[in-house]
């Protein structure tokens, strides 16, 4: 699966899990909210991470406008780096424990526009779909070398199943995906 599959896939499971944060939060379900964050956190953890380690590394001298995008994904970042801090030395218990995640969601959306209305297009347009697979490949390789699970943990479930697990996960375009996008965007866990 090619590197901007992947990134997209990440962008649906972690839309879904704000989505069950505010949904639990709504609820005054703290156990769930809770749950939902840390999960949260894991994932951004992960996906930072690979974008930093990875991805960035091999787009960013593509063109100038990608090496812009990237020097301000780097920053946001950052930013979403130093929430999610404050948020896990916050008590949950606290009511600015719930406006710190809130405010890590906000900016995490706006981030994920970025890369998917600005960057995307011209990263696909500079790479063939061999370079994007091979780039594909070293992220799951290192997703997998973080302990996290990857596309080759559900790949073979059925469509069926993989639709079941997006809709518990509350992945949002569920209904619209191919097999290959639910298998990118569905957590095994």
């Amino acid at each position: 699966m090619d590197a901007l599959q992947l990134l997209i896939g990440d962008h649906n499971r972690v839309k879904g899990l704000f989505t069950r944060f505010k949904d639990a939060h709504e609820a005054d379900d703290e156990a769930t909210a809770q749950e939902a964050a840390t999960r949260l956190f894991r994932e951004l953890d992960v996906h930072t991470q690979l974008e930093e380690t990875v991805f960035y590394p091999a787009v960013q001298a593509l063109s100038d406008e990608i090496h812009d995008l990237v020097v301000e994904g780097l920053e946001e970042h950052q930013v979403a780096k130093e929430l999610i801090a404050e948020a896990r030395d916050t008590d949950p218990s606290n009511e600015h424990w719930a406006a710190k995640v809130k405010v890590l969601i906000e900016s995490v959306e706006h981030h994920v526009e970025e890369e998917e209305g600005e960057m995307f297009t011209p990263v696909r347009k500079a790479l063939s779909p061999d370079q994007l697979e091979a780039l594909g490949q070293k992220m799951e390789a290192t997703k997998r070398g973080l302990g996290e699970p990857t596309v080759a943990d559900v790949i073979d479930l059925t469509k069926t199943e993989l639709e079941t697990l997006a809709k518990e996960q509350q992945i949002p375009g569920r209904s619209k995906m191919s097999r290959d996008e639910l298998a990118a965007s569905v957590s095994p866990r």
